[in-house]
């Protein structure tokens, strides 16, 4: 049923309280709302709550908030969009530039093959890859806030603007195209995932300029881990042909994966033994590698560039066996020396990129934002998440000037560049002064290199996203809601495809979050023996309880989705259904003798807002009370259901005097001066 809050009024006359707790004593005099305002609150500029008119309140929010939209001058403007004006000046040379140094080199080892296999899978020639390595990192280290953050290519986001590319520039069905055929294609390929870029980058921007960093809290872990750990093996499935020779199209749409596997078995006959060869031992010496920096990462100055390594070894093989010509393996060809030339997107085609766009930016900004809040919190330090989203959308805007596809932060090469000993974005620079050594003087070393090393670059990148399911053993013991959408999430990226997936996960996620709202319990909460706190009556503490008075804690939102749920609750607990007045419920002991309620404390400590529709059903509840002859007392509502609820016509239903600032103050009103005091009205039970 309820909490006693004063055990004064418990024992009979001339007895003594045999209770030791403060409940032997006087109480305070009860602090409304109202009371608490003319206390407490700024006379001048907080006008009692509760008879301040409307067109006065709304007067003076209008006002605060015209203070706060004064903007700041241009130099805190510059510090706040250009972070190493912040963090430069305190940069400790001695002791973090060898380690962003070493860290910078390593990484930018490799983003050299890493963003030529990522091009592959993003269907566009392999030296775009170098461009997104170059410029995306540059941006990055300017406008960034994260410092141990390494951006450029990523496996997820290239493998969506690969599907999306080959669907909007299919290769013609007759294949066999000549060398000039072969470049138009690229160059329409190269456009419209630039033009991904641009929109992705603008939409990010169009974020930023409404302030929605906190959309990435919509994409929870387990949505993007399920999400990673499905592309991966999307990049798997999709780099079979190229490991085994094969040239068969690209599958796109729903169910891609299970099509390609199909089109691998049915054409496996006619792999070549020579690619197979190169991409078995190119798998022996990566995976092996990677295995090694993992488990020997503290007794490693720097992680051995395995990738790098087998880049040289495989093309100086190419080169002095003529695999490309005696065996007909593909080849990466002449990597063009230089920059390409700054060119905008076709605009006309936003339109139709627009909805491959949109989940691109969200991946961007969620995978980043997420990785930046991982290294912030372990070396002390705060991201800003719309700064974020500008770095990322301008990083994005400007790279695709320079036919970069979406690019976005990495987590194979964020966590090499934690292991090398990076400190702060200088290491980007070092970065991409490697990248830049590549497109410059040493492309013509890559002509060489199979692409089926490519291939099995991108596989062997995934490692650390098919390690993510070894999570799930962990997850299920926490919470089986969190598995439930990390395998749903899982199971969608698979069956369907990647931006689909994630559509379906975030749905997943917010129908889980809105099942949970409905599916909690109001507690009927009494005072625990010997201390001020209300507790649930149904735990074994010893709990006093008086007939007649019912203290209610409902403990979520009040919306139009938890109003019947809501009313069904009040109803039980206070027998007003349809039938008329029952008997109330009560948690109490077996033995507890049941009386009618004539005071009801509802706790809305819990209510974090409430809707039009969640306030008018208060307001009803009010009303049924009224008539039913019971009153109604309100405490610990917050400003915002306070004033949703009086906007609603809540204080046409019930008097100021009968809202209260805690569940104590509400408690000690109703046995004060609603006459439930008296001999023989406390039950101690356990």
């Amino acid at each position: 049923m309820s909490g006693l809050p004063g055990a004064s009024t418990c024992p009979g006359p001339g007895e003594a309280s045999d209770l030791k707790s403060p409940l032997g004593a006087k109480f305070r005099e009860p602090l409304t709302e109202a009371r608490f305002q003319q206390l407490f609150g700024d006379a001048e500029q907080e006008p009692e709550l509760l008879a301040e008119p409307r067109w006065s309140r709304l007067r003076r929010l209008w006002k605060r908030r015209a203070r706060a939209c004064s903007g700041p001058g241009p130099w805190p403007l510059l510090r706040a969009r250009l972070p190493p004006l912040r963090w430069l000046p305190h940069y400790r040379w001695r002791a973090w530039l060898l380690g962003d140094a070493v860290a910078g080199v390593t990484v930018g080892i490799v983003h050299v093959p890493q963003g030529m296999a990522f091009a592959l899978l993003t269907s566009v020639p392999p030296v775009f890859g170098l461009y997104t390595s170059f410029f995306p990192v540059l941006i990055y280290t300017l406008l960034g806030t994260g410092r141990h953050l390494s951006t450029g290519t990523f496996a997820v986001l290239s493998l969506m603007t690969g599907s999306a590319v080959e669907r909007l520039v299919p290769e013609p069905l007759e294949g066999n195209l000549s060398g000039i055929e072969r470049e138009q294609l690229d160059a329409q390929r190269v456009g419209a995932a630039a033009a991904m870029a641009f929109g992705s980058g603008a939409l990010m921007l169009g974020m930023f300029a409404l302030q929605l960093g906190v959309l990435a809290t919509f994409l929870s872990e387990p949505v993007v881990k399920a999400l990673t750990s499905g592309a991966a093996l999307h990049v798997l499935v999709s780099q079979l042909p190229s490991l085994l020779g094969l040239p068969l199209p690209r599958q796109i749409g729903c169910f891609a994966l299970f099509k390609t596997l199909a089109a691998v078995l049915t054409a496996l006959p006619r792999s070549s033994p020579a690619e197979l060869t190169v991409s078995a031992l190119s798998l022996a010496l990566l995976v092996p590698v990677k295995e090694l920096n993992v488990r020997f990462r503290d007794r490693l100055p720097t992680p051995i560039p395995g990738e790098i390594v087998m880049v040289l070894l495989a093309s100086v093989l190419c080169f002095t066996s003529s695999l490309d010509t005696r065996y007909n393996i593909q080849i990466v060809g002449l990597l063009p020396g230089g920059f390409p030339r700054p060119l905008l997107p076709n605009l006309a085609e936003l339109p139709r990129i627009l909805a491959d766009s949109l989940p691109m930016a969200l991946v961007t900004f969620a995978v980043s934002a997420s990785l930046a809040s991982i290294y912030a919190d372990k070396y002390s330090y705060t991201i800003d998440s719309n700064q974020e989203l500008f770095a990322h959308g301008v990083s994005n805007l400007i790279s695709s000037l320079f036919s970069c596809f979406p690019n976005s932060a990495t987590l194979a090469t964020t966590s090499l560049l934690v292991d090398a000993g990076g400190n702060t974005q200088v290491a980007g620079l070092f970065s991409c002064m490697v990248v830049l050594s590549v497109l410059l003087w040493l492309g013509p070393f890559f002509y060489y290199l199979p692409k089926a090393v490519l291939a099995c670059i991108n596989i062997s990148s995934m490692r650390q996203m098919f390690f993510q399911m070894r999570e799930l053993p962990q997850l299920w013991r926490i919470s089986r809601v969190d598995f439930a959408v990390w395998m749903v999430t899982w199971v969608a990226v698979v069956t369907l495809s990647v931006d689909l997936g994630l559509a379906v996960g975030v749905v997943f996620s917010m129908v889980t979050v809105v099942c949970r709202t409905q599916r909690v319990q109001c507690l009927a909460l009494g005072l625990a023996e010997g201390t001020e706190l209300y507790r649930p009556l149904r735990e074994s503490h010893k709990l006093l309880q008086v007939p007649g008075l019912c203290i209610l804690s409902y403990p979520t939102p009040l919306y139009f989705g938890t109003r019947g749920q809501f009313r069904r609750i009040l109803e039980w607990h206070l027998g007003l259904g349809e039938g008329g007045k029952e008997a109330p419920k009560t948690d109490g002991p077996p033995d507890a003798v049941a009386e009618p309620v004539r005071v009801v404390v509802l706790d809305c400590s819990g209510v974090t807002f409430a809707d039009a529709a969640g306030a008018r059903e208060v307001v009803q509840l009010a009303s049924r009370c009224r008539d039913a002859g019971i009153h109604l007392l309100l405490a610990q509502c917050n400003a915002s259901v306070l004033g949703t609820l009086t906007q609603a016509g809540l204080l046409d239903r019930v008097t100021p005097e009968q809202l209260f600032v805690s569940v104590q103050d509400a408690a000690a009103y109703a046995l004060e001066r609603l006459e439930l005091t008296g001999p023989k009205t406390c039950t101690v039970w356990v």
